[in-house]
C-alpha cells in the first residue's frame, strides 16, 4: 500500500515537473492554490488560489489570483488594479448547485467551474480535450504586440482526469477577434 501510495506521487510530482515550459519554474503547492498562469515574456507566475472569509469561501470573490515575482526575489505580489481589471483577473458567477463558472478577464470565451470534487475539496475544471479535467495550469505563448493587444499564438491547458489521474493537456489556438471581445 505505502508503496502505491509513493508511486503514485512520485508519477504525480514527475508530471508536475514535466508540465512546466522549458526553464519555467513550479510555483510550490500549497492547499488553497486552484491553478497558475504562466507567459513567455518572462517567469513571473499568476496563482490562483481560493478566497476564504471567515472561514467560508467568499462567494463574490471566491477566486484570488496574485503574482509570484521570480524575475525579482520569488516573493508575493498584489495584482494592479490594471491587471485585475484587463489581463489577470476572474469574473465567478455562482450556479444554483453552488458551483462558480470562472472566466479570465482577458479571454471570456473561455470557462472553467470551481466546485467541489468528491474528495470534498474544492477544485477548478476545464474543458481539455473536450472533457471536463482538473486543470493546474495555463501557458499563454505570446509571439510580440503590445501590453493592451499582445499577440497570442496559443494557450496550452495542463491537468489531470478526476476518474483515472492521468496527466492531460491541451493547446488552443486564440482567435484575435474573439481574444479582445
Amino acid at each position: 500500500m505505502k508503496r502505491n501510495l509513493f508511486l503514485m506521487a512520485l508519477c504525480c510530482l514527475t508530471f508536475l515537473l514535466g508540465a512546466a515550459q522549458q526553464g519555467f519554474p513550479v510555483p510550490e503547492r500549497d492547499v488553497l492554490q486552484l491553478f497558475y498562469l504562466q507567459r513567455t515574456p518572462n517567469h513571473n507566475t499568476v496563482v490562483y488560489e481560493l478566497n476564504f472569509k471567515d472561514g467560508k469561501l467568499d462567494v463574490r470573490n471566491p477566486v484570488h489570483p496574485f503574482w509570484i515575482r521570480y524575475t525579482e526575489q520569488k516573493q508575493r505580489a498584489e495584482l494592479s488594479w490594471i491587471q485585475r481589471t484587463f489581463a489577470y483577473g476572474v469574473k465567478a458567477k455562482m450556479q444554483a448547485d453552488s458551483s462558480y463558472i470562472i472566466k479570465l478577464v482577458s479571454y471570456s470565451h473561455f470557462s472553467m467551474t470551481l466546485k467541489k470534487g468528491a474528495d470534498g475539496k474544492y477544485k477548478i475544471y476545464a474543458p481539455i480535450n473536450q472533457q471536463l479535467m482538473v486543470l493546474d495550469r495555463i501557458f499563454v505563448k505570446i509571439t510580440g504586440g503590445s501590453m493592451w493587444s499582445p499577440d497570442i499564438e496559443y494557450f496550452e491547458l495542463s491537468g489531470w482526469d478526476p476518474a483515472t489521474g492521468k496527466a492531460v493537456s491541451e493547446r488552443k489556438k486564440v482567435l484575435k477577434d474573439v481574444a479582445k471581445s
